[in-house]
């Protein structure tokens, strides 16, 4: 039989619109599974958003959006399974990790300060002892001249101003590590208020903010107000951030150099879970923070797509965390974390 070529050209143009029809849907999922879906900690939103838009310079077709909502909504929405990663702060607790049905691994990301940031016009430098920051925020020191700020600060003129304390809104990972080195340093915060995520705040006088950024707002609005945000916020928004004392009785104001001191001797556990609540050197209120991914996906291209971002944030992403001042992951646990997740993920 033979065909004219006018008739070859149909048959092959119907052929062609046909296979895209019955093949389209299958390049769509191909491509949709490429996109992932995260949220939770603010602490390493700048880096998280670094992250996904470096990536994609090497992987055009892998597209990550992380929103940053809170340690504690990263933790509820990776045991719903609403996301394809959450991200936390404050490590899972074993009867967190219990309630993922589809398994989970915590990959520890990166390291940072958290910053006592204040704002005090003509106050430079401020220095607060072991005694007097865990009693600002357990509302038993209320002004900023009280005798115990101006011990920790002889020579400095402090006014006679309230000080407007502003914690978190949200149940964070932030204020977690913060509330940590607190309850570890002084047992009248530690009965009072105590550690967690979201504590029991018993102050009168209290401005609370959403996120870092909200904490950093209210405190550059707010004169005599005092807050704490990871130290790249603090930065970020320019504010004035107070020495505190470590458990040397050295008083170390928040940087990358002092946090990889405080974090340089912590050991990894095989679950990589890590509570730092008194750091001997360096600056002593630091964490890290830990993406939190599934044993199990739904597609085997999830899965990889999930794989290749892991691998990229745990190699070439950790090259970024200095400029954003947080902490890298030692690179033996890197390995450690890669074999797990590179052998676990399904």
């Amino acid at each position: 039989m033979k065909f004219s070529t006018t008739v070859l050209n149909r048959v092959v143009t119907s052929s062609v619109v046909a296979a895209a029809v019955v093949l389209g849907p299958i390049f769509t999922a191909v491509a949709q599974a490429e996109s992932l879906k995260g949220a939770g900690a603010s602490f390493p939103n700048p880096l998280y958003q670094r992250y996904a838009r470096e990536v994609r310079k090497k992987y055009p077709n892998l597209k990550v959006n992380y929103q940053a909502c809170g340690s504690s909504c990263g933790i509820r929405q990776t045991i719903k399974g609403t996301v394809d990663f959450g991200g936390s702060d404050a490590a899972m607790k074993n009867s967190e990790i219990k309630k993922v049905r589809r398994g989970v691994i915590l990959v520890p990301t990166a390291g940072g300060a958290v910053s006592v940031v204040y704002n005090l016009p003509g106050v430079k430098n401020l220095k607060l002892s072991r005694t007097t920051l865990p009693l600002i925020f357990a509302g038993r020191i209320k002004r900023w001249n009280d005798a115990r700020i101006k011990k920790d600060n002889p020579g400095v003129k402090l006014p006679n101003r309230r000080i407007t304390p502003v914690v978190r809104a949200d149940g964070s990972g932030t204020t977690f590590i913060f509330t940590n080195h607190l309850a570890t340093i002084n047992g009248y915060f530690r009965g009072r208020v105590g550690r967690g995520k979201k504590p029991r705040w018993t102050l009168r006088r209290v401005l609370k903010g959403k996120g870092n950024a909200g904490v950093a707002n209210l405190v550059r609005r707010t004169r005599g107000g005092i807050g704490y945000v990871n130290y790249s916020f603090a930065v970020k928004n320019r504010l004035k951030s107070a020495r505190v004392q470590n458990k040397s009785k050295q008083f170390v104001a928040p940087s990358l150099k002092a946090a990889n001191q405080a974090l340089g001797s912590v050991k990894f556990p095989k679950n990589y879970r890590i509570f730092v609540g008194d750091s001997n050197k360096g600056y002593p209120i630091v964490g890290l923070t830990w993406m939190m991914v599934y044993k199990n996906y739904p597609s085997k291209a999830k899965a990889a797509a999930v794989k290749k971002w892991v691998n990229w944030v745990m190699t070439e992403g950790q090259k970024y965390n200095a400029g954003l001042q947080y902490t890298r992951i030692p690179k033996s646990v890197v390995n450690r974390v890669l074999k797990d997740v590179n052998t676990k993920v399904k």
